[in-house]
């Protein structure tokens, strides 16, 4: 496909003997002599490349090139002795170089290469912003409660501020720190999630942080830490209120300073990341009873976001009802409704597992309707028959009298399979916390 390409050179003899060559090659090409003749086409050619060389008789073309490949594509031209120049002028942000003097052959792969890295990088563009699209059509309603949310996030997301998100287990603070992410100039970074109930105090400190080679037995090599990976983008932390002691300090420290430390090592690095934080539990409290600190909260909480529960937006459950349905594999070769007698039940249902239990009713609801279009009222599988929104009621038999261990590991694994496995509706049901949910399971063997 032809392009546009200017070509920078005060050399009259070089310039036309460039010029000449592109043109060859199929492009549209324009040649100019001074910085000066070329500020007065920019804005006629937009070219799609420029090839500049690096001494001009009017200005000095590594100076330009920070002004310059924001905006277009450049390929440096330097002599021999300017190589390191032009080294540099690529960490600049010059998208290569050329050397004098130049072949048509090298000539013509080094644009091939710089123009076919715009056009995938456009592409990856598109792609991410297509991708950006589907994620956001995920936070799904009308109703006043979740747009306040939404207006939340748009306007926090454009800061590096940090961001604590309140909500019960299942309404979607994942998602909403994805929306920050993906909001914010930060979105073409890594958005990176860590779930602070699953690893022990020691492993989540190196995987936080990362490790250096020899920092513990077992340690044969370094490795980075999901800081790193999160480089330039955003760190989620869920369930922020289960961290130890240890690791809030550390937290801490990096919330004051931007600096960290790998596990094993002297040496500071520096965090470029932005740190979002969510929790279910009230970190008010926690403070209150010294298990959780006061100066780490005043740092998490410098913005906050409460996402509403599903019954505060009874108004938007047939709407997510709906798109569950819509992105269901199987509800794609056959186009599901809902019965009005279902969708009343679902409204006047109290959602006590929020989105994700909706969302997981909705699946179920799909397959138990098997061929029928219509789901019904019998293909919904609520926690209680009667709708009047009471929790379940469970019931334990033993054959003697048990031993309290025996009572928690019968009591753990009938909740397991209660709700398949969700520690967050386990840890609401035992009254515990998420982490003791986590150690129960690897104390009984239940994994």
């Amino acid at each position: 496909m032809q392009k546009s390409i200017l070509v920078l050179e005060d050399d009259a003899v070089l310039n036309k003997l460039l010029v000449k060559q592109i043109r060859e090659f199929g492009h549209e090409v324009n040649g100019c002599r001074s910085w000066n003749e070329t500020q007065g086409k920019l804005n006629e050619l937009h070219p799609d490349l420029i090839i500049l060389d690096g001494q001009l008789p009017d200005a000095n073309g590594y100076e330009l090139i920070a002004h310059l490949a924001n905006e277009y594509p450049t390929v440096m031209l330097t002599a021999y002795g300017s190589v390191k120049q032009a080294v540099q002028a690529m960490r600049d942000g010059a998208a290569d170089y050329l050397m004098k003097p130049v072949s048509a052959e090298e000539l013509s792969i080094i644009i091939d290469r710089v123009l076919n890295t715009v056009s995938l990088r456009r592409q990856v563009g598109y792609c991410k912003g297509q991708l950006n699209k589907q994620h956001s059509q995920l936070l799904v309603g009308n109703s006043q409660t979740l747009q306040q949310t939404v207006e939340l996030i748009d306007a926090v997301a454009p800061t590096n501020m940090t961001v604590l998100i309140h909500g019960e287990s299942g309404v979607g603070k994942e998602l909403v720190a994805r929306e920050l992410h993906l909001r914010s100039e930060r979105a073409e970074k890594n958005f990176i999630a860590l779930d602070c109930c699953t690893l022990q105090e020691t492993l989540f400190e190196t995987e936080l942080f990362g490790h250096e080679k020899g920092a513990f037995t077992g340690a044969d090599r370094r490795k980075e830490g999901l800081i790193d990976v999160a480089e330039g983008g955003t760190l989620f932390l869920d369930e922020i209120g289960e961290i130890g002691p240890s690791i809030q300090a550390k937290l801490l420290r990096l919330l004051e300073t931007g600096q960290y430390r790998r596990v094993g090592s002297a040496k500071d690095r520096v965090a470029n990341v932005r740190i979002v934080a969510a929790t279910n539990r009230n970190l008010d409290d926690m403070v209150a009873q010294g298990s959780f600190r006061h100066d780490l909260l005043y740092r998490l909480n410098a913005f906050t976001i409460t996402v509403p529960a599903l019954r505060e937006r009874r108004e938007d459950i047939p709407l997510l009802a709906e798109h569950f349905i819509a992105n269901h594999n199987f509800s794609r070769r056959i186009s599901k409704t809902i019965s009005p007698a279902a969708r009343r039940q679902m409204v006047a249902y109290n959602w006590p597992g929020n989105v994700r239990e909706l969302r997981n009713v909705i699946e179920r609801a799909i397959i138990l309707s098997r061929e029928r279009r219509e789901i019904r009222p019998g293909d919904l599988a609520f926690c209680s028959s009667d709708n009047d929104l009471r929790q379940c009621e469970t019931e334990l038999r033993f054959d003697n009298d048990p031993s309290l261990a025996q009572i928690e590991q019968t009591y753990l694994k009938l909740l397991l399979e209660k709700y398949s496995g969700n520690r967050a509706k386990i840890a609401r049901a035992m009254g515990v916390s998420e982490r003791s949910i986590y150690r129960m399971i690897q104390k009984y063997g239940m994994n």
